[in-house]
């Protein structure tokens, strides 16, 4: 299969920039492979003018919108915060409320889909943080003050049922599931 290809699909499903050294551990290639194939993609891209970019900041790439469409976008996200949230969103805000902090990887396992644009749009919307833990090499994502105030609760734990869900064993087996 073509590195490219595979780059390309990588950095359109991460919601951050992903590292030489990772991509090359998950494409089973070389880092100098994957450093040229992701740099001849950064030029290709920038060439042909395209909606999206991939641009590079050391080691790491990642795919981002144009530049030049940053009007159409900044008038997207304005309408994408001031709306309402979606049923999804209110889904995933609902089990990060009950299982914070929790990573993308088991917000994605219990929801069954790939959660990257509705934790972009709540990132966004000042509803959830995100927080990297080093030690485990992953970001956890927390709900916000704004959103428990917005509530009209003092802490997370006022949430109905808060104790029995948290600890919610089905939940914890089904996060703990070996990949």
């Amino acid at each position: 299969m073509d590195i490219k290809s595979q780059i390309e699909s990588l950095l359109f499903i991460s919601a951050k920039p992903v590292a030489v050294v990772e991509l090359a551990k998950i494409i089973k290639a070389s880092p100098e492979e994957i450093k040229k194939a992701g740099d001849e993609l950064v030029e290709l891209y920038k060439s042909e003018k395209r909606g999206l970019e991939i641009i590079k900041d050391g080691s790491k790439f990642q795919m981002v919108s144009s530049p030049d469409n940053s009007k159409v976008i900044q008038e997207f996200i304005k309408d994408e915060v001031s709306g309402e949230l979606s049923r999804p969103s209110l889904e995933a805000l609902t089990i990060i409320a009950y299982r914070e902090p929790i990573s993308k990887l088991d917000l994605d396992r219990i929801r069954g889909v790939n959660c990257s644009l509705i934790l972009r749009n709540l990132l966004i919307r000042g509803l959830i943080e995100a927080r990297f833990d080093k030690k485990k090499g992953d970001t956890y994502y927390n709900v916000t003050f704004d959103f428990v105030r917005f509530l009209g609760i003092n802490e997370i734990a006022e949430l109905p049922d808060f104790k029995r869900l948290h600890t919610h064993d089905s939940l914890n087996r089904m996060i703990n599931i070996e990949t």
